[in-house]
């Protein structure tokens, strides 16, 4: 099979077009044949050398494909059905994953960072992690492309506004990053509970598109300052909740921008991971801040219900060739995109 690895760190140039095995099946996986393989932030840091990956690896933790054949363990899943994997790994015994936290693993890993992922032809994986993509409804269904571009940004987002920030109608809420797959899926996710969003990106192009996805209110974060148009936006009550990812650039700004009593989740650090903030907001405004990594297999089918019936639609930016999966990188790199950046093996 074809396949995408990387046998040192460093930029888009290490990444190599190579002949590869299929992989063996176990009697408790199922084998899929890849038709498409979305890009995460992960992918780039996994490339750099952050983390404890062995070399050489594939990255790819978002895949969508067919299931040519299942081990002997596995009964309810056929030849044939188009399906979406689950991007997350966890050992499934511990408390944690009994207790349906599988997140909070002490194994847990993201498919494709210290596992291989699915920037190949064909990927071998526990049944756990797949999931049947339902036929068409009312005349919708997902493409394959637009089912790879779900289950780690939803999730995560899910996670974040639902499992941890508790969301609620009436909630002013600030994503950061319109333009990224998180960005999308939590304005989505906002407007489905019934609160008000206010959305930052860098080009007014960016901007047009987070309020056809439903924003409310739109900050050029290159040309505005985040908190003083917040303020201006909410008459000078702030925002209730943050969705933040950035990191050190915005960290400061997502701070000053929520209400006494707000709430900031964070589940990333895009711009870099030390940020310097005043510890007296953080008392004097009796705010929280959630760290939010993932989420858990029973918040992906929640998730996903509200995909398949198309209430939550995923936005595919630009597809790829798997063997142009350099000028992927470059692009999500670049945050040149809007929506998910998608490879097609």
């Amino acid at each position: 099979m074809k396949a995408i690895r990387f046998h040192e760190f460093g930029g888009p140039e290490v990444l190599k077009y190579e002949d590869l095995p299929e992989p063996a099946l176990r009697q408790d996986h199922v084998l899929i044949r890849v038709r498409a393989c979305a890009l995460n932030r992960i992918d780039l840091w996994t490339r750099k050398g952050v983390g404890s990956v062995k070399l050489p690896h594939i990255n790819g933790a978002d895949v969508a494909g067919d299931v040519v054949e299942v081990g002997e363990f596995v009964r309810d899943i056929t030849p044939g059905q188009r399906v979406l994997l689950a991007p997350m790994c966890f050992c499934g015994n511990c408390r944690a994953c009994v207790a349906g936290n599988q997140n909070m693993c002490r194994q847990f890993t993201v498919l494709g960072n210290l596992v291989d992922g699915g920037n190949c032809e064909y990927i071998s994986v526990p049944r756990v992690n797949v999931i049947p993509i339902p036929p068409a409804r009312n005349g919708y269904e997902l493409t394959y492309d637009q089912a790879a571009s779900v289950p780690l940004v939803f999730l995560t987002a899910w996670h974040m506004l639902v499992g941890h920030a508790q969301i609620k109608p009436g909630n002013i809420v600030l994503v950061l990053g319109a333009g990224s797959g998180v960005g999308i899926a939590a304005i989505q996710i906002a407007k489905m509970h019934g609160s008000e969003v206010i959305a930052t990106a860098g080009t007014d192009e960016k901007l047009d598109r987070a309020s056809e996805l439903g924003a409310d209110q739109t900050i050029h974060h290159y040309r505005q300052k985040i908190s003083d148009e917040v303020k201006r936006l909410t008459n000078k009550a702030g925002v209730d909740i943050v969705v933040e990812h950035v990191g050190a650039a915005t960290f400061d700004e997502s701070i000053r921008s929520l209400r006494y009593g707000g709430k900031l989740v964070t589940c990333g650090a895009t711009s870099g991971p030390e940020a310097k903030f005043d510890i007296r907001q953080l008392f004097a405004k009796q705010l929280s801040f959630l760290g939010s990594y993932m989420g858990t297999m029973g918040e992906l089918h929640e998730v996903l219900k509200h995909v398949f019936s198309g209430k939550l639609k995923p936005v595919v930016d630009t597809v790829y060739p798997l063997a142009e999966a350099r000028l992927a990188h470059e692009r999500l790199e670049k945050s040149q995109q809007f929506g998910k950046v998608v490879l097609n093996p």
